[in-house]
């Protein structure tokens, strides 16, 4: 199926399907029950266009590869070119937020991260980012603490808060545009709290987004 960033009405946004802009350990709680050092600056890594998939979907999970884990995340749609912006310019050049999936074969990136290779056999792989509709961005305030959570079959288990992240979401990006250049239709996932665990067949989840959003899903 073709994936094409829509409004949380369902109608299609006017902006093509980039890549994904990612942080790791961007939640110190999510770094440590993983056994991973704190991070002084943030861990960033790419998805491609390929990975991501309409979240209200049946997910579709690897097979074989050992376990896949979620990793909820708050979502970001980039509507102007940015590179080299500024914390404070950045709100102004996103279309929308939304709710992001960050899927993670977690034995596999165990191996790559204990050989000291690349995460992107873990972290990129078709299907690897769903995505919910996005809300437009001016009906959210930056200057507000944003929650994000997941229940999966009725048990809560990520609850976060923009309060909490290590790099605020417009510091993030004013760092991620120094690196790569965001283009409109880019989407930034800005990292995940505590509480991640593996997805199965069958598995009924729902995620919401402060008061702006909730999605339910499954896995096929």
């Amino acid at each position: 199926m073709s994936y094409q960033h829509c409004w949380v009405d369902g109608s299609a946004i006017d902006l093509p399907v980039g890549k994904v802009v990612c942080v790791g350990r961007n939640y110190a709680a999510h770094a440590k029950e993983l056994g991973n050092e704190v991070p002084d600056a943030p861990i960033l890594f790419i998805k491609p266009a390929s990975s991501i998939v309409p979240m209200n979907t049946p997910l579709a999970l690897p097979q074989g590869q050992g376990e896949v884990h979620h990793e909820v995340e708050i979502a970001l749609l980039v509507s102007e070119r940015m590179r080299n912006v500024d914390a404070k310019t950045a709100p102004w050049k996103i279309a929308g937020y939304g709710i992001g999936l960050d899927l993670t074969l977690r034995d596999l990136q165990s191996e790559l991260k204990a050989k000291g290779h690349p995460w992107e056999r873990a972290k990129s792989f078709d299907g690897a980012c769903p995505l919910s509709g996005f809300v437009d961005a001016r009906g959210i305030s930056g200057k507000q603490p944003l929650n994000i959570s997941l229940a999966v079959n009725g048990a809560m288990r990520q609850q976060g808060s923009t309060t909490q992240m290590l790099f605020p979401i417009f510091e993030l990006i004013a760092q991620m545009s120094e690196i790569f250049t965001l283009e409109p239709g880019d989407v930034v996932l800005t990292g995940t709290p505590s509480g991640v665990a593996a997805l199965h067949s069958g598995d009924v989840f729902h995620a919401k987004l402060g008061n702006a959003l909730t999605v339910e899903g499954s896995v096929a």
